[in-house]
């Protein structure tokens, strides 16, 4: 799958350079970057912003080491959550079209005054590898 123009001409959706260091010594299994992301905002209520529907595409990463699963837009962290994290249970992984792969939880379940849905949605070949090590791991 072609990365993103983004990516390819400015290098957005790349992962951040000072945290790949960290990911290789926690042992990377799975990584892609420059693929294309989305986030869908459902009844959405916190950190100033009101939505009952919204979503935002942008140009991402994603990440699963040994010891977390990490996702980042623009290099921004937007998913970081430890293997051994309680959360990670509630979070609903799944594989959409060919190779998608939806992040759903509750807004609550990382910020307490939070309240709705997120949906992060990220197309890669990945994907399914990625949620098959995901779900050995947990």
């Amino acid at each position: 799958m072609a990365k993103t123009l983004l990516y390819r001409l400015f290098g957005i959706g790349k992962m951040p350079a000072e945290l790949k260091a960290e990911f290789e010594r926690e042992g990377v299994l799975i990584s892609d970057e420059g693929i294309r992301g989305t986030v869908t905002y459902k009844n959405f209520r916190g950190g100033g912003r009101i939505s009952n529907w919204k979503r935002q595409w942008f140009a991402a990463a994603i990440v699963l080491t040994q010891e977390r699963l990490a996702a980042y837009r623009l290099r921004q962290p937007i998913i970081d959550v430890s293997l051994d994290d309680p959360r990670l249970k509630e979070i609903d992984l799944s594989i959409e079209e060919p190779e998608t792969l939806a992040v759903c939880f509750d807004a609550d379940l990382f910020h307490p005054d939070w309240k709705g849905r997120i949906e992060y949605r990220f197309r890669t070949p990945v994907s399914k590898p990625l949620l098959a090590s995901l779900e050995n791991r947990t």
